[in-house]
């Protein structure tokens, strides 16, 4: 939902109160992002917008409120990657904090410790949710209250004890076997290993339950694995608790046609058919990355900036053959809201018929000495006309200057690249409702007047585009087979009640009816294959 957001504002499904962003840069991350800056200053929109971010970013610069967050040393943490076939938590802890609690210091926040007095956000949450309800009317504070100190508001230590103590499997265990409580075995070791192999979870036995007609292990009403050979293994997080082949959620929610109910090639909006080299137009492949850099949050590592810092246009030496262009040739990219300006770059690296652009460059500032990181940003003018159009206009790029840092005097790039995002519509995919960053793009060579940087987007056009992805849609209002607004048995990062699975008993309707056509064959109702 979130790259959807203030479309769905500018249609009048809502509005909010207060908006806070966490380590996000909506503007410049997202497609579409004037569609953010209009909602970002529109208090008619978003009333009140705060900004958690540890690093100065384009939205951040729109907020009414700008809060710094730790850095991995600046907070407590649990975090896992998926280095290997096992599963492990390790413990980040405030270096300065604790330093000063082993020297024998109190601290009761951390913010108190570290440097410019920043808050690490478990303890932020906890304090700013307690102030909202500090008499307990609203319901909010006995979620806070502290398992060892009744009526008591939580410590972060008191919150990462509980977590040891009772969520990790065989963690209290192995500190018990070395004379240590749970969270005194993290502090030392940092890690923990939960299970050192995980590679088929599906072959897991599990005990109880009987097997339905489905072949289904139904215990307690639910299903929690498959009847495989006579054995109940866990199966897989399905209905059917197996790998399904044919998927009767998408059958049952709407789409019954077999190029969706079963692994299929849909015909995309960006298919050859779709694209006329003739005319100009091409596939943008605006997403791959690079490995220097992570999304918007290396502004300030100055020496992967001097490594990777622009973002030329990637193109086969055919097209660049047919266009009239060669390495360093300025070119206009027009999208289906707007275009960009940028260089090219020649390469047999890339296929013919498409263009490509990392991701990470193009960031920006708005005045000389503020904003964004000045190594790794331009200095632009932004421009609106109050009728939707909006445009930025590079008045110079990275410069040199001094500082307490040495070598920020030693700047010597001017490139850092341009802002390709503001120029993507919004392709919400009618399925999963994720965005479509492939998409077709028209190429020329710059037009008179063009420079480097330059970038123009019509968010009515926006808007447009937004509404007839919309129509591909199918929505649960219609097609819903329970009253639900999307299947329950979906994983979520944090799932809601069952309630909140309800769908409205007033949905919204737009004021105007979507397309019915969106010119997408792939997704055109009119061609059933059911």
């Amino acid at each position: 939902m979130s790259f959807l957001l203030p479309h769905f504002l500018e249609e009048g499904r809502g509005e909010i109160d207060v908006y806070i962003t966490r380590v996000y840069n909506p503007m410049w991350i997202n497609p579409d992002g004037f569609m953010w800056l209009k909602s970002l200053k529109d208090e008619n929109q978003i009333k009140c917008h705060v900004a958690l971010t540890p690093t100065w970013n384009e939205s951040a610069w729109f907020a009414d409120y700008v809060l710094p967050m730790g850095h991995a040393g600046e907070r407590h943490d649990i975090i896992s990657q998926e280095t290997h076939s096992g599963q492990w938590i390790g413990f980040r802890q405030p270096v300065r904090r604790v330093a000063m609690e082993r020297l024998g210091k109190k601290v009761r926040f951390t913010h108190e410790a570290n440097p410019g007095e920043v808050w690490e956000e478990s303890e932020f949450w906890i304090e700013l949710s307690v102030q909202m309800d500090p008499d307990g009317s609203l319901g909010i504070r006995k979620h806070f209250e502290s398992p060892y100190r009744p009526g008591e508001i939580i410590t972060v230590e008191e919150y990462f004890r509980w977590i040891f103590e009772n969520s990790v499997p065989g963690l209290p265990e192995a500190a018990a076997a070395e004379d240590l409580a749970p969270l005194a075995y993290m502090r030392k070791y940092g890690a923990f290993e939960v299970e050192h192999s995980n590679y088929v979870p599906y072959e897991q036995e599990v005990e109880g339950g009987t097997a339905d007609e489905q072949g289904r292990i139904v215990k307690d009403g639910k299903a929690i694995g498959a009847l495989v050979e006579d054995e109940q293994k866990a199966g897989f997080n399905t209905p059917s608790r197996r790998l399904e082949f044919f998927s009767p959620t998408l059958y049952n929610w709407g789409w019954p046609e077999r190029r969706f109910t079963v692994p299929w090639v849909l015909k995309s909006h960006v298919h050859p058919d779709e694209i006329d080299l003739s005319k100009g137009e091409m596939l943008l492949l605006p997403t791959f990355r690079l490995p220097t850099l992570i999304h918007t949050r290396s502004a300030n590592a100055k020496w992967l900036y001097e490594i990777s810092h622009k973002n030329p246009v990637w193109m086969h030496p055919s097209d660049a053959r047919r266009l009239g262009v060669e390495s360093g040739s300025l070119i206009r990219v027009e999208t289906e809201i707007g275009y960009f300006v940028d260089k090219v770059w020649v390469t047999e690296g890339i296929k013919p018929g498409i263009i490509a652009m990392s991701h990470h460059l193009g960031r920006w500032r708005l005045k000389e000495s503020e904003g964004v990181n000045r190594q790794a940003s331009s200095l632009v003018d932004l421009k609106e006309d109050g009728a939707g159009k909006h445009a930025i206009h590079v008045l110079h790029g990275a410069t040199a200057w001094e500082s307490w840092d040495s070598d920020t005097s030693r700047i010597w790039w001017k490139d850092v690249g341009v802002h390709q995002n503001l120029t993507h519509s919004v392709h919400p995919d009618p399925i999963s409702g994720g965005h479509c960053w492939l998409q077709k793009a028209s190429v020329t060579k710059a037009h008179a007047g063009d420079q480097h940087g330059d970038v123009s987007v019509d968010t009515n056009k926006s808007m447009e585009v937004y509404r007839r992805w919309m129509a591909l849609a199918r929505p649960a209002t219609e097609h819903s087979p329970d009253g639900t607004r999307r299947p329950f048995w979906l994983k979520r990062p944090l799932r809601p009640v069952v309630e909140a699975y309800q769908l409205p008993d007033n949905p919204f309707k737009p004021s105007e009816p979507y397309p019915l056509e969106s010119g997408y064959e792939g997704y055109n109702r009119s061609n059933q294959d059911v």
